[in-house]
């Protein structure tokens, strides 16, 4: 099951992105905001094209996978495009030229997929049929499975490229991919929520309740997947 992450209008955010747009389009080398916004519109469109063609990679082989092993690894993905607004803040971060050209050269999760598994062991297998795919080109690999942050964060960082084929051209683009487990996704989408926004700035009082429970959590999954290969055997 793919979910596809609708972008919200913040109307707070509203006058802060028309500044971002006259800002943006100021670094370019076109010669006015129309033609930016075609270019825009293009960059985009190559990004979902690569978003599609990764979902379509993990769509055959979560199918082929149920065949062979009688059990789908996938429980559902996500996927979204990032918003020119945090784009553009990325970018202020990174301290790159404000340009759509810096964007494409410097931010490499425009494009992102989040995968959600069932089994820690479902996450490797996935990823490496995934990688062995001649097409897909591992760019970085971040495992905080094997080595949690420090606030008990689980999760599989990709960035991958794969080509994208146009009428007139071929581009290799980025696409971030997150893995985890449905344990993983609940802990970090609620730990996310907690920290960034209650709008109080208090979660640090509970980093370490928030660690027992990623612990707890990570435990269980253990157990439950040692169950599932008793069965299985």
């Amino acid at each position: 099951m793919i979910l596809e992450r609708e972008a919200r209008i913040n109307i707070p955010n509203v006058r802060e992105q028309i500044d971002l747009f006259k800002n943006l389009f100021q670094e370019t080398n076109n010669e006015n905001s129309e033609s930016s916004f075609i270019m825009l519109a293009e960059l985009m469109q190559m990004y979902s094209a690569a978003m599609k063609g990764i979902n379509t990679k993990l769509d055959i082989l979560d199918s082929e996978f149920q065949i062979t092993h009688k059990h789908n690894p996938i429980h559902h993905i996500e996927c979204r495009i990032k918003g020119v607004l945090s784009i553009y803040q990325k970018m202020q971060r990174y301290g790159v030229s404000l340009s759509l050209e810096s964007a494409k050269e410097h931010i490499q999760d425009i494009a992102g997929i989040r995968v959600v598994c069932n089994f820690v062991d479902d996450i490797y297998a996935i990823e490496n049929m995934l990688l062995k795919q001649p097409d897909v080109t591992l760019i970085t690999r971040k495992d905080y499975i094997s080595k949690p942050k420090e606030n008990g964060y689980r999760s599989l960082h990709l960035i991958v490229k794969i080509p994208v084929f146009l009428s007139e051209k071929t581009e290799e683009i980025p696409v971030e991919i997150q893995m985890r487990t449905i344990a993983m996704d609940y802990w970090a989408s609620l730990e996310h929520m907690l920290r960034y926004k209650n709008g109080n700035g208090n979660v640090a009082q509970y980093s370490s309740m928030l660690l027992d429970c990623a612990n707890t959590l990570a435990d269980t999954e253990n157990i439950m997947q040692n169950i599932r290969i008793n069965i299985e055997t």
